[in-house]
């Protein structure tokens, strides 16, 4: 009998022990999102820029991240894993654990609706709400393999983070545009992004913005302005129906249609669009055929 309560006393103080200095994290947050993990992963960067005093301090891939949040008194520690549950709902996982009073809260938990537990409820609501919004906001729809088809064109080489892919192509729009009216060049499709690096931790892309010519002997030379060939290979397609600036929510949507069907792919994404965005109207009639080229 003694050895029976020696065992029970044990258990409860390892228990105790585990829960009090042992565990990561001091609480778990967990919720179904309808959308696949590069719109979440995207969404709480966008988020996270939205906070005072909050950073992205570590990412492994999309599905694993790592935020820290500064409130008045104490940091928030937040790590965030997503999981792919189908290929149109995921799973989030939240880790919190406040940095400065972690064992107070874990003492105070069984006994109290404590500000961190409050705090850290609001907060993800929030960002919950803000998700639920921009995932109304977008369709991308999965049109399988296609290719994509040779075209010549002028363009401008551009560098940014991929928020602002669509900054950088309105801030060349005027350039490209009255030098191929002015110097009378014949256009031969809707404008073009190229991916030609994309680094998914941090976001940065390198990228051709283009309009497609005719190519013809007297092309004009130009220090800014390039041509070039793209050239005829088979991809993913998808179509996008969205405001341009997320339209990188339809790569990560190949990617992971990819990944399910055993497709190699190379990862640099083509953006075909069929509406001036200053024409403004309702953004998910705008359109854009997407494309991942399928390695050879």
């Amino acid at each position: 009998m003694k050895n029976i309560k020696y065992l029970i006393a044990f258990t409860l103080l390892g228990g105790l022990l585990l829960y009090l200095f042992i565990k990561p994290y001091d609480y778990l947050v967990t919720f179904n999102a309808k959308t696949f993990p590069g719109t979440i992963n995207q969404t709480i960067k966008t988020w996270n820029l939205s906070l005072d005093n909050s950073t992205i301090i570590e990412q492994n891939n999309i599905n694993n991240l790592k935020q820290r949040i500064t409130f008045n008194d104490t940091t928030y520690l937040y790590k965030w894993k997503i999981i792919a549950v189908n290929d149109s709902t995921s799973k989030v996982k939240v880790y919190i654990k406040d940095e400065h009073h972690s064992l107070k809260n874990r003492i105070l938990f069984p006994f109290s609706n404590t500000d961190f537990e409050k705090r850290t409820k609001n907060t993800l609501v929030d960002f919950n709400n803000k998700l639920s919004e921009h995932i109304k906001s977008f369709k991308v729809t999965i049109k399988g393999e296609s290719e994509i088809k040779s075209t010549y064109c002028a363009y401008i080489p551009i560098k940014s983070k991929q928020l602002n892919k669509a900054k950088g192509m309105m801030q060349n729009y005027n350039l490209l545009s009255s030098f191929i009216f002015k110097n009378n060049i014949s256009l031969n499709g809707k404008p073009i992004v190229e991916i030609t690096y994309w680094n998914m931790v941090n976001d940065s892309i390198h990228y051709n913005f283009c309009y497609p010519i005719i190519k013809n002997d007297s092309l004009p030379v130009n220090k800014i302005i390039k041509y070039k060939n793209i050239e005829n290979i088979k991809a993913l397609k998808a179509i996008y129906n969205g405001n341009y600036i997320s339209s990188d929510r339809a790569w990560y949507a190949l990617m992971d249609y990819a990944k399910n069907n055993n497709i190699e792919i190379d990862k640099k994404p083509l953006e075909i669009f069929y509406n001036n965005p200053n024409m403004g109207g309702n953004a998910l009639k705008w359109k854009a055929e997407v494309f991942l080229p399928i390695k050879k």
